[in-house]
């Protein structure tokens, strides 16, 4: 399977940039405005959790569609990017329990994706060496740890926020956060020097 080549993945990771959201939407013609900028924040998302670009694309488009048709949903002070990673994730559960084979996927995500996380240099072996590790670690996780991580650490949503958007009690995201932590710690501790290709 070709390495995913993913210049607007780096993009977004690297030089996120705030998306100024209305606190409620009321129309569809909000919503419609809204999308495009919630969409390069939904894509990255979606790419992290399921690995695979065409799942990633099926993921969002499902999403939009949802979030279209259920606009009324959106409560007055709900962030509307939470409201889409909410409904976004719901909807991988459901399809994940009704197609167990999904988690089996294996792509070559974990290779392209140390170059979305940071740009390091040509030279700094070190640091594309890590970030395979990093991957790698982040990789290993159960999806429920990895998920967590993913929301906090790199959409940078509060603990609050994550809660809301799993529907789970923040104790739960502060708990599967300090166990993915512990794990990624562990794992980047005993992980032998992974081969550097190329």
């Amino acid at each position: 399977m070709p390495t995913l080549a993913l210049p607007e993945y780096r993009s977004l990771v690297v030089k996120k940039e705030p998306i100024k959201e209305p606190t409620a939407l009321t129309s569809l013609i909000d919503l419609s405005h809204l999308l495009p900028k919630l969409l390069p924040r939904l894509w990255a998302f979606a790419l992290r959790i399921t690995r695979d670009r065409s799942d990633a694309e099926n993921l969002v488009r499902l999403t939009c569609i949802r979030a279209l048709n259920r606009k009324h949903q959106l409560q007055p002070g709900m962030s509307p990017l939470n409201w889409m990673y909410s409904i976004l994730h719901t909807i991988w559960i459901n399809k994940a329990h009704m197609h167990p084979e999904l988690e089996l996927a294996d792509t070559d995500w974990k290779d392209s994706c140390p170059d979305t996380a940071f740009e390091p240099t040509d030279d700094d072996r070190e640091a594309r060496e890590l970030g395979r590790k990093i991957v790698h670690a982040v990789d290993q996780l159960p999806d429920a740890q990895r998920i967590v991580l993913l929301l906090v650490m790199i959409e940078g949503v509060s603990y609050r926020e994550a809660a809301t958007i799993l529907d789970v009690p923040v104790s739960v995201i502060e708990n599967r956060l300090s166990k993915a932590r512990r794990a990624v710690a562990i794992q980047l501790a005993t992980q032998p020097k992974l081969q550097n290709e190329g």
